[in-house]
């Protein structure tokens, strides 16, 4: 009878795999397309930047705690149904969202979205490596994984055309109809999986996790407004870790563990994890830091740079599909170390950015990252979770999706105070060797005014203190933002070097 219902569910699988790839990217999606909207809604509620920035933190911190349980409640009452409840809640959460009359409200509902949201993902994993042969999963997963890299792609330019153009609530009210559709589909065309053994649930890992997760990724997302040194954020850091360590010696003892850590003994899992790390931090260093450039330092609208950054996702849709081929052919290894190398070289290639750098150096540059990423990222993840046995497949995503929820947090958290530090550093540096009438400061004003239009300041024999203050931080902060992206580029290279080690689970089908 088993096998009866494997056969049955690996049948037309491709459909079903259409069905889960849209919900995972529009839960991918709300995590990056509000973010464009912070200044709207500042306008809107009449409140500071760090108010609403709650609302895209609750946010994180909720998935961070709803992840751990997917596993549990898939083997509990059935993949399929978690996943269409997931789709509801994250439907009403998003349409309560866009009906918000204040920031407190909006943040209430944004709990409510993440609470569907947070489980989508590792949900639909699992359901892509219960349906899909073994000799395809390679190919599977890379259509399943376009949601990961293309959506935060995605997002700031969707996002800013429907700020700038439309309604802000239309960042959630989208989210409507595709959820309702999304729902209904799943019902029509995903498959039942048989329920697993589970146990009682362990109540105790939860709350562990909980805590470990939230005081974790609470301390990474406001380290750097309240201070790395704060009493506040030592404190979350000491006790998250805590709460951590406790939530893993008691999954290792207690007989029916929320998440079964001993995953990480089989194959290739545990590198695999570390590889994601490695490639998540990557590809934050970019979405985040170069937009960062564009919109801060050469004055482009949010729009205007969404639109800069699509190319490369649209390079990384292609060959997210092609590298999952190439892994059902060849497996993971070759492929993984060749997006590693590629991504590390396109990431060093980002530290040449300036005030003068071409607009379309930095689009061919963040293509050719694309096409780093799409060969990197799925192969890593498939190549650990094809050694996972499929009792314990539940647990194996719900982790690898914390993983990459921590690895950007923590990227970003680390990168950010590198770049605050670099900058400091080198502003110092120029401040000391420029003053408003001397040689080297004409110099420095002339290197920038063919970018800035500042034609004027080259006919002054003397600048004011002012003036010259704004520039040199302004130099001084884009080359931080270049240091960023060497440090990048030698961890990418780490990466490249540990995908050497990275073994290989692929299925040839026979016949």
């Amino acid at each position: 009878m088993a096998q009866q219902d494997s056969s049955t569910i690996t049948k037309k699988w491709g459909i079903a795999l259409a069905v889960l790839i849209a919900g995972g990217f529009m839960a991918i999606l709300d995590t990056s397309i509000v973010n464009i909207a912070i200044p709207k809604l500042e306008s809107v509620f009449s409140v500071n930047t760090a108010q609403v920035q709650w609302v895209v933190t609750i946010y994180m911190l909720t998935l961070g705690v709803v992840v751990p349980l997917a596993g549990y409640l898939g083997e509990r009452f059935g993949y399929r149904r978690i996943y269409v409840l997931s789709l509801a809640v994250f439907t009403v959460g998003s349409a309560l969202s866009g009906l918000s009359w204040s920031l407190s409200v909006l943040t209430m509902f944004r709990v409510l979205q993440a609470l569907g949201g947070g489980l989508i993902m590792p949900i639909t994993m699992s359901m892509v490596y219960r349906m899909v042969p073994r000799e395809r999963i390679g190919t599977a997963m890379g259509f399943w994984g376009l949601g990961i890299i293309v959506a935060p792609a995605i997002g700031p330019a969707l996002g800013g055309w429907l700020v700038q153009y439309v309604d802000w609530r239309l960042i959630f009210y989208i989210n409507v109809p595709i959820g309702i559709a999304g729902a209904f589909l799943a019902l029509g065309y995903v498959p039942k999986f048989p329920r697993g053994m589970t146990g009682p649930f362990d109540f105790t890992g939860f709350v562990l996790s909980a805590l470990g997760l939230f005081g974790l990724l609470l301390a990474l997302s406001e380290g750097q407004t309240w201070g790395w040194g704060s009493e506040a954020i030592v404190l979350l850091l000491i006790a998250s870790v805590l709460f951590l360590i406790l939530f893993t010696l008691w999954e290792l003892t207690v007989k029916h563990p929320l998440l079964n850590l001993r995953v990480f003994a089989h194959g290739s899992f545990a590198m695999a994890n570390l590889l994601v790390i490695v490639i998540t931090v990557a590809m934050y260093s970019g979405v985040f830091y170069v937009p960062l450039f564009l919109q801060t330092v050469a004055g482009y609208g949010a729009m205007q740079t969404g639109l800069m950054m699509m190319p490369a996702a649209l390079v990384s849709a292609v060959m997210m599909p092609l590298s999952g081929r190439l892994y059902d052919r060849i497996g993971a290894r070759w492929v993984v170390l060749a997006g590693l190398l590629i991504l590390t070289y396109t990431t060093f290639l980002l530290h040449r950015l300036s005030t003068t750098t071409p607009t379309s150096d930095v689009v061919f540059w963040l293509m050719l990252r694309g096409l780093g990423m799409g060969l990197a990222m799925m192969p890593a993840t498939t190549a650990g979770m094809s050694a996972v046995p499929t009792t314990m497949v539940g647990s194996g995503s719900a982790i690898n999706n914390i993983m990459q929820r921590v690895a950007g947090s923590l990227g970003l958290a680390f990168m950010t105070a590198v770049l605050q530090s670099q900058s400091t550093l080198h502003a110092t540096t120029l401040a000391s060797s420029y003053t408003p009438a001397s040689q080297p400061t004409m110099q420095f004003i002339h290197r920038l005014s063919s970018y800035f239009g500042q034609q004027g300041l080259l006919g002054r024999q003397i600048l004011s203190t002012n003036e010259l203050y704004h520039l040199v931080q302004q130099q001084a902060f884009v080359m931080g933002i270049d240091d960023i992206f060497v440090l990048g580029a030698a961890i990418t290279l780490l990466g490249a070097v540990l995908s050497l080690f990275l073994r290989t689970y692929h299925h040839r089908a026979q016949g």
